[in-house]
């Protein structure tokens, strides 16, 4: 995603049964995901890279083992992967 989509993403919390990680605010990690979009690669710091660590974390907790029609299918973890600028629908 870029991050005008995640920065117009992270404010959106659909009609989903139960609560989702982080209430009504915005995900942490995906404030950061946008913060280090703004970034030119040479003002990185290590927090970015621990942070885009987490980010490859998620992404692979959320993916093991399912299809790309599995993944779509469910609704919280398209959200859980797009709350960290993950848009599976442009998975290959």
């Amino acid at each position: 995603m870029t991050s005008r989509e995640l920065t117009d993403w992270v404010g959106v919390q659909p009609e989903l049964d139960g609560p989702l990680p982080g209430g009504d605010q915005p995900a942490p990690l995906g404030l950061a995901v946008i913060e280090i979009l703004g970034k030119r690669r040479v003002d990185l710091t290590d927090d970015d890279l621990d942070a885009m660590a987490r980010v490859v974390e998620v992404v692979e907790t959320e993916t093991d083992g399912l299809t790309q029609d599995q993944i779509l299918a469910d609704e919280r973890r398209r959200h859980r992967l797009m709350t960290v600028g993950h848009d599976p629908y442009r998975s290959g």
